[in-house]
This record gives C-alpha cells, structure tokens and sequence, in this order.
C-alpha cells in the first residue's frame, strides 16, 4: 500500500474503459457474464469467479530493482489495491480477500513491521469513505496478535462497523493471518463444544472457522512470479484455480487482473470428476 494516492478509477459498470484500452466485463444478477469474454451461449462459456483472493506479492522486489527501501514498494501498493477493488466490484465479482500481512511476516524487521502498522491505519483511515459510498462491506480476517497497535485494531473495528450494511462486494483483508491457525482454532473450538468425533463433518468443521458465510475461493491470484500457497486460507483454497501473473503487485492493474479473469473461464472445474461430453465426444 502506497502514499501516491489510490487514483480512483472505475471500470465496467460505468461504461468506461480500464487502462490499456481493456473493455472490462459487465455481468448480470446471477453473476454470468455478458462481456467479449463470456458472451453467448457456446460451450466454454464462464460465470465470473464469486470469490477471488489475491496474495498481494512483490513489494519488495520492485523497490529494490529501483534501489529504493522496502517501504517504498509498500507505498506504491496502495494504488494498486485501490484499482483491484474498483476492478473486481465492477466486473462483478462478490467476493475479494486481500492477503495484507501474515503471521509469518512478524518475523521481519521490526522498522518493516512498525511502517506497515503506520501505513495500513493511514490508508484505512484514508479511504474508509470511499468503500463505504461503493457499498463495500469491508472485515478483517485475523488481527488477533496483541502486537497490533491498539489504535489500528480500533480502525478495523470501526471500518467493520462502518461498512457492516453495505450490500455490495464484500471485501475481506487477511491481515495478521495464517490458515493453519485457522483450522487449528476451528479444532479447538469444536473440542471446546463437546463435539463428539464421529459427528464432524467437513460441513461442520468450516462451521468453526472466521467468518463461515465467506464461500470458498473460486479463484486465487499470487502476483511477482511466485508460485506457492504461504499459509493462506488453507480450507477455502482446497479447489481454487490459481494463476500467477508475473508482474509484481505495485505494477498490476486492472488490465491484469481481467486477463486473470479471462483465464479463469478457460479452465475447466471438474472438482474430482470427469469432464462434461463435448460436442458428442465420449467421456
């Protein structure tokens, strides 16, 4: 997240065109697709993904190819999740986690960690009133750690709050998070409850995990090239299609993110079964 400012754009909805000349998809009520990429009736054709989650990676690297400090990636980040909100909202996605900080990422330096602390309370407070004008439901999964300062924990409660009747996309920022806590926690609160073994099902189970209502990830984005998981949503992910785009966080834009789109609706989800007949063809 960056000082430059979030350079509100919006895309699709409003019938403007994204950067590049990208014409962005529209959708209807049931979330099909009614843009080039998914018009018409022909097999292929894809829904928008409901949930899409992003690992929000490259900060670092891109301020050191520039031989700037770490936090100037961090500051230049701040534009591209401000487009990547308006993006997805636009394209009719319901859904957006954000991978902000990690359990892990307490184990960098503690000036890195006590910037991100400073700037994710002043792009929070900074831009509270524009989630809350584009009906986005803003929570907090994590932000548990007491090291969290008292006074950010308290914007998060108070953006929570704030934004708690929104009806629109529902964005979810996974900050102070890790998924193997959150599976063990879900144990630990079915033990709290006397749960009997032989009664937990994979249904109950996600139950006792932070915000049950969040449907699983349909779609997962790790920017900067990497390819690995890191300790996110562990039990939402279990059939998410991944992609990643090489471009680094503080570099992609809506344009990248609707190729990801794109992307998505050419994979076929078969979820452990076989793949539906084609044009007669046998299974």
């Amino acid at each position: 997240m960056g000082e430059a400012g979030w350079g509100v754009n919006e895309y699709g909805a409003t019938g403007r065109t994204a950067p590049g000349g990208v014409a962005p998809d529209t959708v209807d009520r049931d979330g099909r697709s009614d843009g080039p990429a998914g018009r018409g009736t022909g097999a292929g054709t894809r829904a928008v993904p409901r949930h899409v989650a992003c690992v929000m990676d490259g900060n670092g690297r891109w301020a050191q190819r520039r031989s700037l400090p770490r936090t100037a990636g961090h500051r230049a980040a701040e534009a591209t999740v401000i487009e990547i909100i308006e993006t997805a909202r636009s394209a009719g996605v319901e859904w957006l986690t954000l991978y902000a900080f990690s359990t892990e990422n307490w184990n960098r330096p503690g000036a890195e960690v006590d910037y991100l602390m400073r700037l994710v309370r002043r792009v929070v407070r900074k831009h509270a009133p524009l989630l809350l004008a584009r009906g986005i439901r803003c929570r907090f999964l994590g932000a548990t750690d007491p090291r969290i300062p008292r006074e950010l924990a308290r914007d998060f409660d108070d953006l929570t709050t704030l934004t708690d009747g929104n009806r629109g996309m529902t964005l979810t920022v996974a900050f102070d998070h890790g998924g193997r806590r959150d599976i063990v926690e879900a144990a630990r609160s079915l033990i709290r409850n006397g749960t009997p073994a032989g009664e937990v099902t994979e249904h109950l189970f996600a139950q006792h995990l932070p915000f049950p209502d969040t449907p699983d990830v349909d779609l997962a984005i790790r920017t900067s090239g990497e390819q690995r998981i890191s300790n996110f949503m562990l039990w939402k992910v279990a059939y998410a299609e991944w992609t990643f785009p090489e471009v680094l966080w503080p570099d992609f834009r809506a344009p990248d993110f609707l190729a990801c789109l794109r992307t998505y609706r050419c994979r076929d989800r078969r979820f452990g079964s076989l793949p539906t007949r084609t044009n007669g063809d046998p299974r």
